[in-house]
């Protein structure tokens, strides 16, 4: 299905980021990830090995512009082209408007939630026109529910991000680029270390869905290659929602 495609995935070391890089090595393309910690680099270079992918494991905090503006070329440089962008990186913090700190947490979720995904995708765009290539954004329910105190910023952040996937669907369709984002609900990864929730807050919320349960990693996964294939050729500006019946409460 990607076989010649070249795709680049932000928060590409672990949960749903790394699940995508698999599921895109899978189907045959060759894949730029980028993430911080370089020992779940490696556990994912080593999958795509294990594949038979071409890969390229990328050392870079994105939340830093002078780290996020190099790993285009670099996916460029490595493999020539760009067919897929997937900005998937997001941090995840819990702090009340009424904390005295609230700016600072605002700053920090928008410095990697939504400002680097502008950033790099603009960076990215000539590639993409190039390539008649695309882009999946990974926002979140968070973005149009509010009924979890606490996750102002964060929520304003995926809000801005699925605007972001309107506006440069608008913008980008006449060069033939596509932009989409997938919409999660509660999701099983690890992204809710250090957010201020405990540690099993994510399993606990996704049996408060009508289906009783979280997602995997691997399902948004899905979800990501799809609107990334030719499957989707007719889908542009949608934000996909995933999320066992969430928002139906």
């Amino acid at each position: 299905m990607f076989a010649n495609k070249v795709v680049l995935v932000t928060g590409g070391s672990s949960g749903i980021g790394a699940a995508a890089v698999e599921l895109f090595a899978k189907a045959g393309a060759s894949v730029a990830f980028v993430g911080r910690n370089e020992t779940k680099l490696k556990d994912v270079t080593i999958r795509c090995d294990q594949q038979g992918a071409k890969s390229l494991a990328i050392k870079a905090d994105i939340s830093k512009e002078e780290e996020a503006k190099t790993i285009v070329q670099k996916t460029i440089d490595k493999f020539g082209k760009l067919d897929v962008l997937v900005n998937n990186a997001g941090i995840f913090r819990l702090k009340s408007l009424l904390d005295p700190d609230i700016l600072a947490n605002y700053d920090e979720i928008m410095n990697t939630n939504l400002r680097p995904v502008v950033h790099i995708t603009s960076l990215a765009i000539p590639f993409l026109i190039a390539s008649k290539g695309n882009i999946v954004n990974v926002s979140s329910v968070a973005s149009t529910s509010s009924s979890t105190p606490g996750l102002m910023s964060y929520s304003v952040s995926k809000a801005g991000l699925d605007h972001f996937t309107r506006f440069a669907a608008l913008e980008l369709a006449p060069s033939g680029v596509r932009v989409n984002s997938v919409n999660p609900g509660p999701v099983l990864t690890d992204i809710i270390i250090g957010s201020g929730f405990p540690a099993d807050a994510l399993e606990e919320a996704g049996t408060h869905t009508p289906l009783g349960r979280s997602s995997e990693a691997g399902e948004i996964g899905d979800i990501i290659v799809y609107l990334a294939s030719d499957k989707a050729k007719s889908i542009t500006g949608s934000c996909y929602v995933i999320d066992n019946g969430f928002l139906l409460k």
